[in-house]
C-alpha cells in the first residue's frame, strides 16, 4: 500500500484552508483549521468570498462601481474578525477575499489547498437545513479533502455550534472499493496527527444486500455473524500493510450489521474526525458525492472529512 498521500504535495501552497464568514459555525470551523494547521506545522489560510448587491441597471455605464466597494469593505470586515480570533496562531497566517460564490471560491482554492475546512452552516444557511450550500457542494467538487465541522445538540434539544472533542479514534469509514485505500492512508495520518487509535469501520450490508454489494461472494445458510467475522477477516487482510506502514499505530477493525449511514452517523458523535471517500461500492458512477458521505454529513455529531478520488484519476 503506497503510502503516498497525493494532496500532501508542496506544491499546494495554501496549506490548511478555512472558509471563514463570521458566522458562530464559521468560527468552530476556524478553531479546527487552526488547530490543524499547529499540528501539521503548515500555514493557515482564510478565505472570505464576497458578492456586488443584485440590482438591475439600464447600461454597464450607469452601474455604480461603491456595490463592488462596499462588497470588498464588507470581506475585509470579515476577515478582520478571523485575524482577532487567531491573533495567537504559532503559525504562519494569510488573509484572502475573492469575489463570488463561497462554494465555487472555495473549490477554485482547493486545487491548491492540503485541506480545506467549512462550517456545516454560514450566515446564508436557511434555519431548519442541517448543512447549509457551501458544507453540501464543496465536498463532491473539492480538489482536496474537506472537513465539515457540524452543529452540537444539546441534552435540552438546543444546539450549539462548536462540537466536543470526541474522545475515541479516529473512524474511517471504508466499504472495499478503490477508493478506500486512499481513505485509510489519509485516516491513518490523521489519526497519528492527533495521537489516538484508528477504527476501521465497516457496515456490513444486510442480508438482501449481500450479494448486491459483494457479487463474487457465494453461500447460502451461514448465519448473520460467520459473515460478520468473515467480512472482519477480509477487513484484516485488507489492511496488513497499513499496520506495516504505521507501527505505531493503534488500528482496530469493527465491522456492525446495519444501515450505513445511521451506523456511520453513531461511530462520528465520538470521534475527533470521521473520515469518509466521495464514492463507494453501488453508487452511480456520475455521482460526485455517495449518499452514504452525503447522509453521514448531514447526521454526524463530529467533524467528517470527505477524501476526493486521487486528482489524477478523477
Amino acid at each position: 500500500m503506497d503510502d503516498q498521500i497525493p494532496f500532501d504535495s508542496a506544491d499546494r501552497d495554501l496549506e490548511v484552508l478555512v472558509g471563514f464568514d463570521g458566522s458562530e459555525q464559521a468560527r468552530s470551523a476556524l478553531d479546527f483549521a487552526a488547530d490543524e494547521a499547529r499540528r501539521r506545522g503548515s500555514g493557515l489560510t482564510v478565505v472570505t468570498a464576497y458578492a456586488a448587491p443584485g440590482a438591475f441597471y439600464a447600461n454597464l455605464a450607469s452601474m455604480p462601481h461603491e456595490a463592488d466597494d462596499a462588497g470588498k469593505a464588507a470581506a475585509r470586515a470579515t476577515l478582520e474578525e478571523a485575524a482577532e480570533i487567531v491573533k495567537d496562531h504559532p503559525g504562519p497566517l494569510t488573509f484572502r477575499s475573492a469575489k463570488g460564490d463561497a462554494t465555487g471560491v472555495l473549490v477554485d482554492a482547493s486545487g491548491k489547498a492540503k485541506l480545506v475546512v467549512v462550517g456545516s452552516r454560514g450566515r446564508g444557511g436557511f434555519a431548519g437545513r442541517v448543512l447549509g450550500s457551501v458544507a453540501s457542494g464543496l465536498p463532491a467538487h473539492s480538489r482536496c479533502p474537506t472537513v465539515v465541522v457540524p452543529r452540537r445538540e444539546r441534552a435540552d434539544g438546543s444546539s450549539d455550534s462548536a462540537p466536543a472533542a470526541g474522545r475515541g479514534p479516529v473512524v474511517a469509514g471504508v466499504d472495499g472499493s478503490e477508493q478506500s485505500r486512499l481513505v485509510l492512508r489519509t485516516a491513518a495520518r490523521q489519526a497519528e496527527r492527533l495521537g489516538t487509535a484508528l477504527r476501521v469501520f465497516v457496515a456490513m450490508p444486510l442480508l438482501d444486500e449481500w450479494t448486491y454489494w459483494y457479487p463474487t461472494y457465494s453461500d447460502d445458510h451461514i448465519s448473520v455473524e460467520e459473515r460478520r467475522v468473515e467480512l472482519e477477516g477480509m477487513v484484516e487482510d485488507r489492511i496488513a500493510p497499513l499496520r506495516a506502514e504505521h507501527p505505531d499505530l493503534e488500528i482496530e477493525v469493527v465491522v456492525e450489521v446495519g444501515n450505513s449511514i445511521e451506523l456511520l452517523a453513531e461511530q462520528s458523535r465520538d470521534a475527533p474526525l470521521t473520515v469518509l471517500g466521495t464514492r463507494g461500492r453501488g453508487t452511480v458512477k456520475s455521482a460526485l458525492l455517495g449518499s452514504v458521505s452525503r447522509g453521514v454529513l448531514h447526521g454526524a455529531g463530529g467533524p467528517v472529512m470527505v477524501v476526493p478520488a486521487h486528482p489524477d484519476k478523477g
